[in-house]
């Protein structure tokens, strides 16, 4: 006869479905190690037993803060406005066939994009916005917000790369595309006149119908190749600063310096004053709105036109923790301000990140709007 030893088992006050739950998040917590599963077991003995629940005496035992300690950090439910809809429909499903079928990379999948079922989704193809990641999908640089994988060796460069996506966005018919690529500190030049060749064949391929957005990278503080893919026929030159400049060392890679970021924005603009120059800045890693003004501040001293602000979201484990989830009156006080400061345009908002397809539609409007000889170089 199989009996029951009910004075043996025990579990910390909550409902039976809270029981459920925390014997799940211990048991996972206690695979890690010897000293997890002693934890686990101290847990478990020191609640109410089995017999409390049935007794109905469980709801008199002192546990219950001991169940909101064992939900980890990462359970806390995320606030509604960062609650995005899963990515469906044919359109988003066609244009990841045709991102695979050509071999090419997407940001927006490498970093969990939240907005790609925005930007890939609807009805019409050609008003898809598709960051396409150039150079691979591995970089050589391992900064703490970033998913991308990172390698000190990534492969050789794929020489029919520019070519392959010129005529994806080419088939696609897009008025506006956005280019960025992984940091490849591996190569001589940083991958800026692989980046330019994709510039320049896409104009051709086009027939210049299509304006090209650059997220580039520091190139190492190499400013002549700043000047490579400045004046490779592009209509708008990015690249972020990703955080205020007291932050930089705790959040980006040690090789990418504010200063360096700021300098490559500085000479895009220097080398070709009728590029819109753009960056991006993360909120959410603590940092202090005197530090967030002076940041625009300096980036309004070197021309950045295009300013964008959204909310920094862990991608593992492995990556840093959110300090803080801004709210979205907080964002709208800061697309305020930077309007205030000069800036052309500004996109704020807790899922608004570097490549957004409203900034774009509206950037593309503006350079359309530029007569030709405002627009030359």
């Amino acid at each position: 006869m199989l009996r029951l030893q009910t004075s043996k088992l025990s579990v910390p006050k909550c409902s039976l479905g809270s029981v459920a739950r925390f014997i799940s998040t211990e048991a996972e917590t206690a695979s890690n190690g010897k000293s997890r599963k002693l934890l686990l077991k101290h847990r478990l003995n020191s609640g109410p037993s089995f017999e409390d629940f049935v007794s109905g005496k469980a709801s008199d035992f002192a546990g219950q803060d001991m169940v909101a300690a064992a939900i980890p950090e990462e359970a806390v439910r995320l606030p509604k406005w960062l609650k995005t809809p899963i990515p469906k429909g044919s359109n988003y499903h066609k244009l990841k066939s045709d991102v695979r079928g050509l071999k090419l990379h997407t940001v927006c999948e490498e970093a969990r994009c939240p907005n790609i079922g925005e930007c890939w989704g609807g009805s019409d193809k050609s008003r898809a916005t598709a960051t396409i990641m150039l150079m691979g999908d591995t970089c050589t640089r391992g900064c703490r917000f970033c998913s991308v994988k990172t390698s000190r060796t990534p492969g050789p460069l794929d020489p029919n790369e520019p070519d392959h996506t010129a005529t994806a966005i080419a088939e696609w018919g897009l008025g506006y595309v956005v280019l960025t690529t992984v940091d490849r500190d591996d190569l001589s030049d940083g991958g800026a006149n692989h980046f330019a060749k994709t510039v320049q064949l896409i104009k051709e391929k086009s027939r210049g119908k299509t304006l090209v957005e650059c997220l580039g990278g520091d190139f190492r503080g190499d400013l002549n190749m700043v000047d490579v893919l400045a004046r490779s026929g592009l209509d708008v030159y990015a690249h972020n600063v990703e955080c205020v400049e007291e932050l930089t060392p705790f959040v980006r890679d040690r090789r990418a310096t504010f200063d360096q970021s700021i300098n490559v924005l500085a000479r895009a603009k220097q080398t070709v004053p009728s590029l819109i120059t753009k960056t991006s800045i993360m909120l959410g890693f603590g940092e202090t709105d005197d530090q967030i003004e002076r940041t625009l501040r300096r980036l309004r001293e070197v021309g950045v036109d295009v300013v964008t602000f959204g909310q920094y979201m862990r991608p593992t484990k492995r990556h840093m923790k959110v300090a803080e989830y801004v709210t979205p009156e907080k964002f709208q006080f800061w697309h305020d301000r930077a309007m205030e400061l000069g800036f052309l345009y500004c996109a704020s908002g807790p899922l608004v990140r570097s490549s957004y397809k409203a900034g774009e539609t509206f950037i593309e409007n503006v350079l359309k709007g530029r007569a030709p000889s405002e627009a030359s170089v």
